[in-house]
């Protein structure tokens, strides 16, 4: 199993970057995907997660209407579009399939990649 993220980099606030975690080894079109960040010294966040089906998504308050995930299927790849960056999003961003459990009672682990680091700055 494997989630590879990539888009990260050093950017002046007011701009954008494009993240992307690419995925293999599991069913990626039966996960919920996710994007997390932590920031130094303070604890890892949830940003915003995407449904299997992209039939709904959900965003931390401080990254509404500036951020937005997406997914691929046939890519088996999942998106982070970051806008309007500010210093506040400087940040390690990392990639994440939630785990679940199904109608049988068999549970599917969730997987973490090993993020990307973004800096926002002047």
């Amino acid at each position: 199993v494997q989630l590879v993220e990539s888009g990260g980099g050093l950017v002046q606030p007011g701009g954008s970057l494009r993240l992307s975690c690419a995925a293999s080894g599991f069913t990626f079109s039966s996960y919920v995907m996710s994007w997390y960040r932590q920031a130094p010294g303070k604890e890892r966040e949830l940003v915003a997660r995407i449904s299997s089906a992209s039939d709904w998504t959900n965003y931390a308050d401080p990254v509404k209407g500036r951020f937005t995930i997406s997914r691929d299927s046939d890519k088996n790849t999942v998106y982070l579009q970051m806008n309007s960056l500010k210093p506040e999003d400087t940040a390690v961003y990392y990639c994440k399939a939630e785990g679940w459990r199904d109608y049988r009672g068999t549970y599917y682990p969730a997987y973490w990649g090993r993020g990307t680091q973004v800096t926002v700055s002047s």
